[in-house]
């Protein structure tokens, strides 16, 4: 009987082609509208996690209170032990130490005289670490625009912006003044390696990349961190985990007369982040389901019709007896196989198309650059991602909807009576 039905689909343009191609575009629209949203979702908080907050952050409890100043005297200490203790007790995540500072760049002449200065926010990151993961995580070979990653704990990258605003390139020596952990004044100078972009709209506006040996250095830092950030490995911002491991972690280290005590916060916790990420939650699941009912129902009304035009066939069918349920029964059939393969189509296009765009990403740089927000990492480049989910979310309206619009239609046969079939033929 299948093959019987496949022929007749087959031979029949009108039964499978049309429904065929529509049902194609309308699931391949569905998993890359999926994948576009994933990618926004993930991209949005993986680039708040990779320049503030990790998906998860160790500070102690009176850094954590004073953040917004950057207070490096109530840094870390001995975070090469902690480190190691995180590392033991959360292997799911990547632990990494950073110094995070401020000050200023001063650009000198060749006489030492300044040229320019320029507030500057600076990070001292794992990078040359033997084991570290960070260059991976970073990703900057993608991201330097002029000159190359610093090889040693002497040399900066300066952001693009900073770098103008300066006037310097790969080879010039830049001077920090700022101050050091016990607060003494310090300078430090440092030999510009490259340049870099990280597409985050204002946020590398006044930014430099160091070493983290560079930073202990130049603060007077040794075996101190600013915070340890934590990724998870896959690098995938799983909200509800982040704060369950945040919650069991804090209680062990509830003692409230140590200010100094490790005291660990979830993305969620940084910069107000808890209400971007609801936020985000929500309007994320309500687009999704709005555009699902919308397809749902273009595609049953799609079942409905192609049921409707058939009345002409089914009558002659009934005429020459075939029984009701069997007629019934053979669009449903139909109706499956159509659905299938189209969603089967549906799904290869809309993969493929997520999968390029998932490398070569979504320029909204124009729009990005509007924004003065400093708190939330904003890419400028949005890259589609190719999930679990999009590998069958196209069966549910492709198939269902099909299906259901084609029983809606075929309800119908069994309200024919033998009498008005034969006027119908007649006519």
């Amino acid at each position: 009987m299948i093959n019987f039905l496949y022929k007749g689909l087959m031979r029949d343009r009108s039964r499978s082609f049309f429904p065929l191609i529509i049902i194609t575009l309308i699931v391949a629209i569905i998993i890359f509208f999926s994948g576009f949203l994933n990618g926004i979702y993930n991209s949005l908080f993986f680039n708040t996690a990779l320049v503030n907050s990790g998906h998860l952050k160790v500070v102690t409890h009176a850094y954590n209170l004073e953040h917004q100043l950057l207070p490096n005297d109530l840094a870390l200490l001995d975070s090469d032990t902690l480190l190691d203790e995180l590392n033991s007790k959360y292997s799911d995540y990547t632990w990494t130490p950073r110094i995070t500072f401020a000050g200023l760049l001063d650009v000198p002449d060749e006489n030492g005289e300044t040229l320019t200065q320029s507030p500057v926010f600076g990070l001292g990151i794992d990078f040359l670490s033997i084991n570290s993961t960070q260059l991976k995580i970073w990703d900057l070979s993608k991201k330097i625009t002029k000159g190359k990653i610093f090889a040693n704990k002497n040399q900066v990258l300066l952001s693009e912006k900073l770098a103008k605003r300066l006037d310097v390139a790969p080879g010039n020596t830049v001077t920090f003044i700022g101050s050091t952990m016990d607060g003494a004044f310090s300078t430090y100078n440092f030999l510009v390696s490259g340049i870099f972009n990280l597409n985050l709209g204002p946020i590398d506006k006044n930014m430099m990349i160091v070493d983290i040996k560079g930073a202990e250095f130049a603060l007077d830092m040794d075996n101190a961190a600013s915070e340890i950030l934590g990724y998870e490995n896959g690098l995938y911002f799983d909200d509800k985990e982040t704060v369950e491991m945040r919650n069991v972690y804090n209680i062990q280290y509830s003692d409230t007369t140590d200010a100094y005590r490790p005291f660990m916060l979830a993305l969620r916790d940084s910069n107000q982040m808890s209400t971007i990420v609801d936020f985000s939650n929500v309007i994320m699941f309500i687009i999704m389901s709005l555009f699902l009912v919308v397809v749902t129902l273009v595609l049953w009304n799609m079942g409905i019709m192609n049921g409707l035009r058939r009345y002409g066939e089914i009558g002659m069918r009934l005429a020459i007896g075939e029984t009701k349920g069997h007629v019934f029964k053979s669009m449903i059939i139909e109706s499956l196989m159509v659905g299938f393969l189209g969603s089967a189509f549906g799904t290869i296009v809309g993969i493929s198309i997520t999968s390029y765009l998932q490398k070569v990403g979504i320029d909204y740089s124009k729009a990005i650059d509007s924004l003065n927000s400093s708190n939330f990492a904003m890419p400028n480049v949005f890259y589609p991602q190719v999930t679990v989910e999009l590998f069958y979310i196209g069966f549910i309206p492709g198939i269902l909807a099909t299906v259901f619009g084609t029983m809606l239609a075929g309800r119908a046969i069994y309200s024919r009576e033998m009498a008005q079939l034969f006027k119908e033929l007649e006519a």
